[in-house]
């Protein structure tokens, strides 16, 4: 495997902390992220407080460090549960009769010209706002786009050369499934996983943003984005650092996706 450039290294990095982060905040931000603080609200930017302190004088540089987890960690579970679902729905089209692969396809060919924010507005206006709509809702808005990449890397890795080999060898359906077309569809999956997970950050915290996923005082950074929209004029460190962690979040896992897609290809 070639080594990392400097980019997939930086970007290595950023998902290193943001891991950290995710697993051990105290270790980046000891302090309380919901511990309030009146006679300290809306300072700038200081040695004290390094990316200032909100409306309630909370630090907004730890509320950043904890909110890694629900951001991030929403993220994840929605992708987990678009993949999920798209390997599914993928196999049973690339490997399914004729008649369930048609039906199959048009449905999430429909789904899948649908924005995945729309669908995810639609689906929390079905089930409710809330994080745990937040998750459905990506997850479900999302899996479309895996079905129709399962469908076909599964239907290349069957219709090859090396699994009719296989097959003229000897080899029955399902070991040849389990040996070579299974691992070999799935396997490319990682780096569009990753590539995924900063996207689905990006739509959790528009769904936060828009009051429809974490409230506050939940340190999620679209929640404080939508926080700090109200004081963007005199307190523009509430909604610039939380807006730099999502963008910073969503490059640096796309630049490592790319390269493991190069990795794979």
């Amino acid at each position: 495997m070639r080594p990392l450039g400097v980019s997939a290294s930086a970007a290595a990095g950023v998902v290193l902390l943001i891991l950290v982060a995710v697993c051990a905040p105290a270790l980046l931000a000891p302090g309380d992220p919901l511990a309030v603080s009146p006679t300290e609200g809306f300072l700038a930017p200081s040695l004290a407080h390094p990316l200032g302190t909100d409306e309630s004088g909370r630090g907004v540089y730890t509320r950043i460090v904890h909110g890694a987890r629900a951001s991030a960690g929403i993220g994840v579970a929605a992708t987990a549960i678009g993949v999920g679902l798209g390997i599914v729905i993928g196999f049973v089209c690339g490997l399914g009769p004729r008649a369930v692969d048609t039906a199959l396809t048009r449905v999430v060919e429909v789904l899948y010209a649908l924005p995945t924010l729309v669908m995810a507005l639609l689906f929390v206006a079905v089930i409710g706002p809330g994080p745990t709509s937040s998750i459905l809702a990506i997850g479900l808005a999302t899996a479309p786009g895996y079905a129709r990449m399962v469908r076909t890397r599964v239907r290349q890795v069957a219709r090859s050369d090396y699994v009719a080999y296989a097959r003229h060898e000897g080899v029955t359906s399902t070991a040849a499934f389990g040996r070579h077309v299974l691992p070999n569809t799935l396997w490319p999956l990682i780096a569009m996983i990753t590539l995924g997970v900063g996207q689905a950050i990006v739509w959790v915290s528009a769904l936060s943003f828009l009051g429809l996923g974490a409230e506050p005082p939940s340190p999620e950074w679209g929640s404080m984005l939508n926080a700090g929209r109200i004081y963007l004029a005199t307190a523009w460190w509430m909604t610039l650092f939380p807006g730099l962690a999502i963008i910073v979040t969503a490059i640096a896992l796309t630049v490592l996706g790319r390269r493991l897609s190069k990795g794979t290809a």
